[in-house]
């Protein structure tokens, strides 16, 4: 107890006289008036008060309310007031202000954290504005790709009339439907596409906007916005819905910027989904758009998938992930590219037929051309198309061609290169017009070749382009396919092969050369096929296949091919116009000709 610490105090306090307790009562009175007394001449400490005030003495400090109210009520007060309450504020205020400014610290921290990591969440998220601002030219080029060139500008024109002639006749005698029939003047639907229509309109919007054919477009535009139905339930061609509908959806929308095209795409990307359902996740040729069962060509070997077809996927289904921000597309074409690195290749070359139950080869026949073709063309723009950094395609396409060179590329007796076909070891000295997109494929990838190996490849893609041309002949129309044995020298020795179905393939190929290159003969090779289409296909309402490319007495198949609107007529306008008409530094093509832009976004060179 206190008092024992008192002189004079006994430790029972109980035995002291009165005159001592009134002493002691004084000068414990004495002693509290002093402390409370010097306690209001001290500084004006809020530390100090704390001691002795209870803190409901204090009022609460209210920092930053930021009300309209506060701020009227505070201009209100004099001067002096004002100082003193402010001096009031950072004295009683001090504990809490540093309480608060910890508080709002934590705050924006974690709001920091939380806006990082919706950023990173909405990164993938597709900004169309910030697509155009990356491209390195606008997409129409200056001008619109008009050439300076009168010749050139009018060859340019007459192939855009061509163009605006094929549709025309389409819209008037096969509207809706996939394809024009222009013997007969009516439509054609098909049974490649699973109930779908409209296959030649969604295959003509970017032709038709790039040619600048508005007011067709926005009637193609008008169709898919209240026509195209995707709830359709029948059997499709994977293959053929993604490149022509897909693919058409896509690049229309990266030219407008429609959502409407987007929207269209993703939903239709959705229901190609359940053809990946196999053992291996190799997809199967054949699905039913509302059931959503797939199964294989009747036609393939022993129920087998085909090269082409699920290794024509990979362009269209990265851009499905990028604009619908759902990973499962892209993991798709990439787990196809896992089995096929992981299981073994003859001498290097991908033969055509797969199961997609084993995840083997069925039989080993391998094509530059059909069953095969797209599926090595799909390798070179996959890592042209992002920008040069999907190295895993770059090793597969590089080593693929290299096996290709090594056990098919041959040399006739006339001295034209050729794609042979291999079978089990065999050469079949054969090459169809498919193959002939090849001299395009190899000329764009030369550059990205080893150094030694650039300058070799480009002159392969000329030999090879020189040898289409050269089956192009009498009438300047090439064949399905044609031969180099028994003393054939690029001709079609079989009247089966003879026919000729609007194909863009050589085409093709002159327009990626004459961009590469700017070899004149190229457009001369392309204005050729120009007066040959106009003097062996075009009819009085629309543009057909013939049967024999070797009599100018011509039979006609009645069929405008959508490719022929999608493909041919493009890449002939392209090659009339300027390069930097869907400028290959910002676009690469899908196999129907379809402009899909590159993963160029860190660039910034183009401000629409």
């Amino acid at each position: 107890m206190v008092f024992r610490k008192l002189p004079g105090v006994s430790a029972s306090g109980m035995g002291l006289r009165l005159s001592q307790k009134f002493m002691f009562l004084l000068f414990l009175s004495g002693l509290v008036t002093l402390c409370f007394g010097a306690l209001f001449f001290l500084p004006d400490s809020v530390r100090l008060k704390r001691i002795f005030l209870s803190k409901t003495e204090i009022q609460p400090v209210t920092v930053g309310s930021g009300s309209e109210n506060d701020v009227r009520e505070h201009l209100k007060r004099p001067k002096d007031q004002v100082s003193y309450e402010a001096t009031e504020v950072r004295l009683a205020g001090g504990k809490a202000q540093e309480d608060l400014n910890l508080s709002r610290s934590k705050t924006e921290s974690a709001s920091e954290k939380v806006t990082s990591s919706n950023h990173g969440a909405n990164s993938d998220t597709f900004s169309y504005k910030k697509f155009r601002r990356c491209l390195f030219k606008p997409p129409l080029g200056r001008d619109n790709g008009r050439p300076v060139d009168p010749q050139t500008n009018e060859r340019r024109e007459k192939v855009r009339e061509m163009m605006k002639f094929a549709w025309d006749n389409y819209k008037r005698y096969a509207w809706g439907k996939n394809e024009l029939r222009p013997l007969t003047r009516n439509g054609h639907i098909g049974n490649m596409f699973g109930g779908l229509r409209g296959a030649s309109i969604v295959d003509s919007l970017d032709t038709l906007y790039i040619m600048g054919l508005m007011d067709e477009y926005n009637d193609a535009k008008e169709w898919v916005k209240t026509s195209l139905d995707l709830n359709s339930n029948g059997e499709a061609s994977l293959f053929e819905v993604n490149i022509r509908y897909v693919g058409g959806l896509l690049s229309a929308y990266y030219l407008t910027g429609e959502e409407l095209f987007k929207n269209k795409a993703v939903e239709l990307g959705e229901k190609l989904l359940p053809a990946f359902n196999t053992p291996t996740g190799i997809p199967r040729g054949v699905i039913n758009l509302g059931s959503g069962t797939s199964w294989s060509w009747g036609w393939a070997s022993a129920g087998s998938s085909i090269l082409a077809e699920f290794g024509t996927l990979h362009l269209e289904f990265v851009h499905l992930t990028e604009l619908s921000s759902n990973p499962v597309y892209t993991e798709k074409v990439m787990n196809i590219r896992k089995l096929l690195n992981k299981i073994e290749k003859p001498h290097g070359l991908y033969p055509n037929f797969l199961s997609p139950v084993s995840g083997n080869w069925v039989q080993h026949h391998v094509s530059i051309g059909g069953l095969g073709d797209s599926f090595y063309e799909y390798l070179i723009k996959s890592y042209l198309m992002s920008d040069k950094t999907d190295d895993d395609a770059k090793k597969m396409y590089y080593t693929a061609l290299e096996a290709i060179e090594a056990n098919l590329v041959q040399k006739s007796p006339g001295g034209l290169t050729y794609m042979a076909e291999w079978r089990g070891g065999i050469l079949d000295h054969k090459m169809g017009h498919l193959a002939c997109f090849s001299g395009g494929m190899i000329g764009i990838g030369a550059d990205d070749g080893a150094p030694e190996k650039r300058q070799h490849y480009l002159d392969l893609a000329a030999e090879i382009t020189h040898t289409c041309h050269e089956s192009y002949t009498p009438t300047k129309l090439g064949p399905e396919a044609f031969r180099f044995d028994s003393g054939a020298e690029a001709t079609a020795t079989r009247l089966s092969d003879r026919y000729y179905i609007l194909r863009p393939e050589v085409i093709e190929s002159y327009m990626y050369m004459w961009r590469l290159t700017h070899d004149p003969k190229y457009r001369e090779w392309g204005w050729e096929a120009v007066e040959a289409l106009e003097q062996h296909c075009r009819v009085e309402s629309g543009f057909s296949g013939i049967r024999d490319v070797y009599t100018t007495s011509v039979s006609h198949d009645n069929m405008q091919q959508s490719f022929f609107l999608s493909e041919t007529l493009k890449y002939l306008y392209l090659l009339f116009s300027d390069d930097d008409l869907l400028s290959l530094e910002d676009w690469v093509f899908n196999t129907e000709a379809h402009p899909l832009k590159k993963h160029t976004e860190n660039h910034l060179s183009f401000a629409p």
